[in-house]
């Protein structure tokens, strides 16, 4: 696909998106990881459209994902939703995957905040706990930015070392300690999925410097990071990595009993910008 057209598919999303929230910029777009949908029940509802509905994107076939953008306000707030996400490992190029960032970043959204449910790597999170994203390791194998540069979105060689906001971080900080929340703080590693890590894997992650192991989040990180978006991110805990017999569905479950705190943070973050 030429430069022009990747652009052009990009536009077309983003034009969409601005048919959905009725002209509205939304002033940050939260990506919801598996079984955290019901974040959004803190928002006033505006509007809702299927992922399928987006040009270039398509349906969520992961459990947990609800596949759905919901738009509409945290107190005065306006905010962009995506309950769930598209995933390297379903087969998708990683442009698609990114697409909904970086249409939103041309629709002018300054602040990108990426959820996902994580194992821990180390004895210091426990399951249930939320950790604030400080750095990722990207085992990917794979950047949104491979292949020529897409100039009106961003520099070529986009810096990464404070990919997470600073400001957005102290916000995030400040919030926890008025929720009375225990919330960590640590580095996330990405690798490709959809099997779980094995116990070499998780202790080579470990010695790498990751606390948490997922699936998702950094390609759309490194995405809004090019577009000169402001970025923060959240895991929540959802299993100790390499446990013997867990499953997504035990996931999904130990992610429903972080969720309401989560949602009590995103919605003081959000109601603070």
């Amino acid at each position: 696909m030429t430069d022009d057209a990747r652009m052009a598919d990009i536009e077309a999303a983003s034009g969409r998106l601005r048919e959905f929230t009725g002209g509205v910029v939304p002033a940050a777009m939260v990506v919801l990881g598996s079984g955290l949908s019901g974040v959004a029940d803190a928002m006033d509802v505006s509007g809702e459209m299927p992922f399928s509905d987006l040009p270039g994107f398509a349906a969520s076939a992961v459990a947990g994902h609800a596949g759905r953008f919901v738009f509409g306000h945290i107190g005065t707030t306006p905010v962009l939703v995506m309950m769930g996400r598209l995933h390297l490992y379903e087969g998708h190029p990683v442009d698609q995957v990114v697409l909904p960032v970086r249409a939103a970043a041309v629709l002018g959204t300054k602040v990108l905040i990426a959820t996902n449910a994580a194992g821990s790597v180390t004895a210091d999170l426990h399951v249930g706990q939320t950790m604030l994203i400080a750095d990722h390791i990207n085992l990917l194998g794979v950047s949104p930015l491979t292949g020529p540069n897409l100039d009106a979105l961003g520099t070529r060689f986009p810096p990464m070392s404070g990919a997470y906001s600073p400001r957005l971080n102290m916000l995030a900080v400040a919030a926890a300690e008025e929720l009375g929340m225990d919330l960590a703080e640590g580095v996330y590693a990405a690798v490709p999925g959809p099997s779980y890590e094995t116990m070499a894997e998780v202790r080579a992650l470990r010695a790498m410097g990751a606390d948490a192991v997922g699936m998702s989040t950094v390609p759309e990180v490194i995405a809004a990071v090019h577009a000169g978006m402001e970025v923060a991110g959240f895991s929540l805990i959802a299993n100790v990595a390499a446990d013997v017999g867990h499953g997504h569905a035990d996931v999904l479950a130990a992610v429903g009993s972080g969720t309401p705190l989560l949602t009590s943070l995103l919605a003081a973050i959000l109601g603070r910008l």
